[in-house]
This record gives structure tokens, C-alpha cells and sequence, in this order.
């Protein structure tokens, strides 16, 4: 026999140490069996202590996800649309793993949260790592009958989700970058990826991946992006002391299930103000990188259709739809 590391995780997540001679009974392994395993957390990012005669210790306590307590932390309302709610372990991304299942029926919502992503991704490819339990790792898959016409506002309607949620969770103002990042105190606190999928009869899968730094090692934070003041989680912005992640994953599955139900209809405009109200760009001389080529300007808010608005040097204003803007110092 052998010991799952996802068991042995929830046995240490207190933090407290457990004696290697006590975990082995516990499982009906080996000594080494539990060593092993404990091979495994280390491969997903956790620091797992291993004192003589102390026994095996994390490095830190760790909050973990369950399926059936984010389902029960749900408003009723929402609980009875999500029709699939999964809560692995480890996955490559839980938008690829959502893009390739079916498409959740109509009015229904399929959510998938991970503890570890091997390869979690933001735009343009950029890779988006936490070690396990650290970090919230959400995607949720809904199905349009046709494409949205505001579809290329809806990122930015996801934005101004996730912070309501935050705000109702954690009592933060967080900022939103244009078009999918999540700003506190000049620093990146996380990220939105929209992805799609055309599907029979004009059908649109869509599904929106939402990854929030709660808790990470120091270490962690400084390596996670290339904002000129770095990243931030909300353990640090709370003084320590991050929220409940099923808390705040369940207020974030409501959010999108109210978006999802009334966009087809109302588009992007009830979520319009509060996004420029949030606009973390807005006044700031920024560098926008497309597959044209690099310019610069003053970033003048967004438009009626949630396209960057920058300010050229010589007074211009160009409507931007895609590319990658960054702040310029200076």
C-alpha cells in the first residue's frame, strides 16, 4: 500500500508536528512510504520538515479547499446552477481542463478550483504559479446561445466581480489594470484569463479562469511577476491574516453565475461605471505592446465597449482592443 499525498497534506495542515512512526500507522505504510509521499508535497511547492525525533512538520498551516463545503458555503440560488463543482488536487489548468470537457446545459455553471496548477496561465501564455494551498486557483464554464455582443467587455466585467467579492470578503478596494489584472497598493494581487470555444449552432463556451494570491511565501511573491513594485497576496495586505479561500471562492462562483445569467441581455453596461471607477491605468503614462508595434502614451480610461482609450503624444486618442500595457516610471 501507499499513502495519497493529498491525505497526508490534510494530515499535516495544522501545521503541527506528526510523528513519522504515527503517520505510518495512521496509513498502514512504511516509514518510507511516508517519506515518499512527503517527496510529492515537496514537488508541489510545500516545505515539509523532517526533525529526529520531532517527526514532520509544514512550514506553514494550510487552509484547504473541499468540495462539498464550497458547495454548502454557496447561496442556494447558485448552488442549484452549478451543475459540476470539482475541487482536484493537481491539474494543469483549470481552464484548459474546463475548455475541454462539454460545455456546461444552459443557464448552468461548471466550476472547477485546483490546489495546484502545473502550468497555470495568463495572457499571452504567461505562466501563473503558487505552491499548493497558497494562492486561489477558479475557473467557471458557462453557455451563451450566441456570442455576446459585448463578448470582448466581458474580462473586464469579470473584473469588477472578483472585486466585489474581495471588497465583501476581505474589505478591500482593489484596482482593476485594463484589461484582466488585479491591483492593490501599486502591486499585482492576481489575474483574469476569458477563453472560448465556438460550439454547434452558434453556441459560445465560455470559461473564466480567476487566480488570486491569498497566502505565499515570501519567496514565492517576489519571483511572481514583472510589476516594477512586485506582487501581493492578501495575507500580507490583512496583516497576516488571509480570509477563508472557500469563503471567498463561493462569493466569487455567485458573482459569475449573476454575471453569466444576465450578459447575453445587458452586457457590459451595469458593470461599466464601476470598472472606470477602478481604473488603475487612469492619468498614467503606460507602454502598450500589440502585434503592430510599441507605443506610448496617457492612458485615458475605456470606452463605452470596454476598449483601452491612450492619449499619443502628439494628442490623439487611439482606441486599443488587445495588446500588453505596462506603467512607465518617470
Amino acid at each position: 500500500m501507499r499513502v495519497a499525498p493529498d491525505a497526508l497534506l490534510r494530515a499535516l495542515a495544522d501545521g503541527e508536528p506528526h510523528s513519522g512512526a504515527d503517520l505510518a500507522r495512521e496509513f498502514e505504510v512504511t516509514r518510507a512510504g511516508i517519506s515518499k509521499a512527503v517527496r510529492k508535497l515537496e514537488s508541489w511547492g510545500q516545505k515539509v520538515s523532517a526533525v529526529p525525533g520531532v517527526g514532520y512538520r509544514l512550514a506553514r498551516r494550510l487552509d484547504l479547499l473541499d468540495a462539498r463545503a464550497l458547495r454548502g458555503a454557496l447561496a442556494p440560488t447558485t448552488a442549484r446552477r452549478v451543475v459540476r463543482l470539482e475541487v482536484l488536487w493537481e491539474i494543469d489548468s483549470t481552464n484548459r481542463y474546463l475548455l475541454a470537457s462539454p460545455p456546461p446545459p444552459r443557464h448552468e455553471l461548471a466550476v472547477c478550483v485546483a490546489e495546484y496548477q502545473s502550468a497555470g496561465r495568463g495572457r499571452r501564455g504567461r505562466r501563473w504559479h503558487a505552491p499548493l494551498g497558497a494562492g486561489l486557483c477558479l475557473s467557471a464554464a458557462w453557455q451563451f446561445a450566441a456570442a455576446p455582443r459585448d463578448l470582448g467587455a466581458l474580462t473586464l466585467a469579470v473584473g469588477v466581480v472578483v472585486r466585489r467579492a474581495l471588497a465583501d470578503v476581505v474589505d478591500l478596494d482593489v484596482a482593476l489594470k485594463w484589461p484582466n489584472d488585479l491591483a492593490l497598493d501599486g502591486r499585482k494581487l492576481g489575474g483574469i484569463l476569458l477563453e472560448l470555444a465556438a460550439e454547434a449552432q452558434g453556441r459560445c463556451h465560455v470559461v473564466a479562469g480567476i487566480g488570486i494570491n491569498v497566502a505565499l511565501p515570501a519567496e514565492s511573491l517576489a519571483t511572481l511577476c514583472d510589476w516594477p513594485r512586485g506582487a501581493i497576496d492578501l495575507a500580507t495586505a490583512k496583516g497576516g491574516t488571509p480570509p477563508p479561500r472557500v469563503l471567498l471562492a463561493a462569493r466569487l462562483v455567485e458573482g459569475l453565475a449573476e454575471l453569466f445569467e444576465s450578459y447575453e441581455e445587458s452586457g457590459f453596461a451595469p458593470y461599466r461605471a464601476e470598472w472606470r471607477e477602478a481604473d488603475y491605468l487612469l492619468g498614467r503614462r503606460v507602454k502598450l505592446d500589440d502585434s503592430a508595434a510599441t507605443s506610448s502614451g496617457i492612458a485615458r480610461g475605456i470606452d463605452a465597449d470596454g476598449a483601452l482609450l491612450i492619449e499619443t503624444p502628439g494628442g490623439a486618442r487611439r482606441r486599443v482592443l488587445s495588446g500588453d500595457v505596462s506603467v512607465r516610471s518617470g
